[in-house]
C-alpha cells in the first residue's frame, strides 16, 4: 500500500495522543487546553506540516469567516482610513475581509449584500448610502452591522460620528473668528450627512451673532470637483454678498474650493476662511493646511470590526446578542486656511 499523500487531523491527533476535539480547541479556543498539550500538538502540527482545510470546515458550520465591508466610495479617504481599521481588527481575529465599493448606487449596494449573502460570510459591515434598511440583519441571515450611520432603530450595531454636532463646531469656529457671512458648500439636503451638518452649522449660526448668515450651496458631487465648481459660484457672487467663512462638508471640496479659489486670485484666508470636515490625510497637505472637523475614521472601522466580530462569536456559541449604537464626537483641527476675520471686510465691496 502507497505512502498517502495528504496528512489529517486523525494523523495528528494520534503523534499528539489527543483526541481531535483538543485538536479544534487548540486552533479555535487555544486558552482552554493546557499550555503543555497545546504544545505538543503545535509540535505534531509542525511534524507532519499539516494544513487545515478551511474550506471544508466552513462548508460543515455553515458560513465563511469572512467579513463582508461595503462602503460609499472607495476613493475617498475617509472610508480607506475605515477599511484600514476594519482590516486591522478583523487579522488579528484571524478572518479576511471582502471590499465592496458601491460608488453611492443603491442597486451596487444591493448586489453587494446579495454576493455576500450568497457567500455565506460570517458577517457584515455597511456603510449605508440612506439611513437603513429595518430588519436587514434578520432578512440576510447574516450579522450586519451599519457603519458611519446610526438609523432611529435598534435592530442592528451601529457606529458612526455625530455630524451634527460636527457641523456645529466647524461654524462656531468660523464665528468665534470674526466671519458673519458663512456658507456651507457641498451636495445635497437628500445625503443624510450633508444634511445633519447643514443643520449643525444652521443651530450654531441661530445662537451665535444676530447678524450671522448662513447661504447654502449644493454640489452635485462631494469630491474635489464640486469644490472647483462651488469655487466657480463664489468667485462669481458680488463682493458685498460673498461669504468670508466656508464651511466645506468634506475634506475633498475643501481642497476643490481651495484649489478654485486660489486660482481666480481669491486669497485663502484673507479674503475667504475655510473649514473643510473628516481630516484626511490630505488636509494637512494641503497648498494652505487645511482647518477641518475630524472624524476619528480608523476608529470607527475598528470598532464596526469588534461589533460585527461580537455578534458572529454569540451567534456562534448561540447566545443572545444585544445591539449597541455608539456615537463618536468630532473635534475641530484648527490650520492655516481659518483666520480671524477684520472688522473693516465685512463692509468691503459694499
Amino acid at each position: 500500500m502507497g505512502k498517502r499523500s495528504t496528512v489529517s487531523m486523525m494523523d495528528v491527533a494520534a503523534l499528539a495522543g489527543v483526541s481531535r476535539g483538543t485538536i479544534s480547541n487548540v486552533l479555535n479556543s487555544p486558552e482552554l487546553v493546557a499550555p503543555a498539550t497545546r504544545a505538543r500538538v503545535l509540535e505534531a502540527i509542525e511534524k507532519l506540516g499539516w494544513v487545515r482545510n478551511e474550506s471544508a470546515r466552513q462548508l460543515r458550520a455553515g458560513r465563511s469567516t469572512a467579513i463582508g465591508l461595503i462602503v460609499r466610495d472607495i476613493s475617498n479617504p475617509f472610508f480607506s482610513d475605515m477599511a484600514r481599521g476594519v482590516e486591522e481588527v478583523a487579522a488579528a481575529a484571524g478572518h479576511s475581509v471582502l471590499l465592496s465599493d458601491s460608488a453611492r448606487d443603491p442597486d451596487r449596494e444591493r448586489a453587494a449584500l446579495d454576493l455576500y449573502q450568497q457567500l455565506r460570510v460570517g458577517g457584515v459591515i455597511l456603510a449605508p448610502i440612506s439611513p437603513g434598511d429595518r430588519g436587514l440583519s434578520r432578512r440576510l441571515d447574516i450579522p450586519v452591522v451599519l457603519a458611519d450611520r446610526i438609523g432611529d432603530y435598534d435592530d442592528a450595531c451601529a457606529v458612526s460620528v455625530d455630524d451634527f454636532v460636527g457641523g456645529q463646531v466647524a461654524a462656531t469656529h468660523l464665528l468665534e473668528q470674526g466671519h458673519r457671512r458663512l456658507m456651507a458648500v457641498g451636495g445635497t439636503i437628500d445625503i443624510p450627512h450633508v444634511r445633519e451638518r447643514r443643520d449643525g452649522a444652521s443651530r450654531a449660526v441661530l445662537l451665535g451673532d444676530a447678524e450671522a448668515t448662513l447661504q447654502v450651496l449644493s454640489t452635485d458631487r462631494l469630491d474635489i470637483d464640486g469644490g472647483r465648481s462651488a469655487a466657480a459660484a463664489i468667485g462669481a457672487m458680488p463682493d458685498d454678498e460673498r461669504p468670508t467663512g466656508v464651511f466645506a462638508l468634506n475634506d475633498l471640496v475643501a481642497i476643490g474650493l481651495l484649489q478654485g479659489l486660489i486660482f481666480r486670485r481669491v486669497a485663502v484666508p484673507d479674503d475667504i476662511s475655510i473649514v473643510g470636515y473628516d481630516d484626511i490625510e490630505f488636509a494637512a497637505a494641503a497648498a494652505v493646511p487645511l482647518s477641518t472637523v475630524r472624524q476619528p475614521s480608523l476608529e470607527l472601522g475598528r470598532r464596526a470590526a469588534e461589533l460585527v466580530l461580537g455578534e458572529m462569536r454569540a451567534l456562534e456559541d448561540g447566545e443572545p446578542h444585544r445591539h449597541i449604537q455608539e456615537r463618536f464626537t468630532p473635534v475641530l483641527v484648527a490650520r492655516s486656511s481659518s483666520s480671524r476675520m477684520s472688522p473693516l471686510s465685512h463692509t468691503a465691496g459694499a
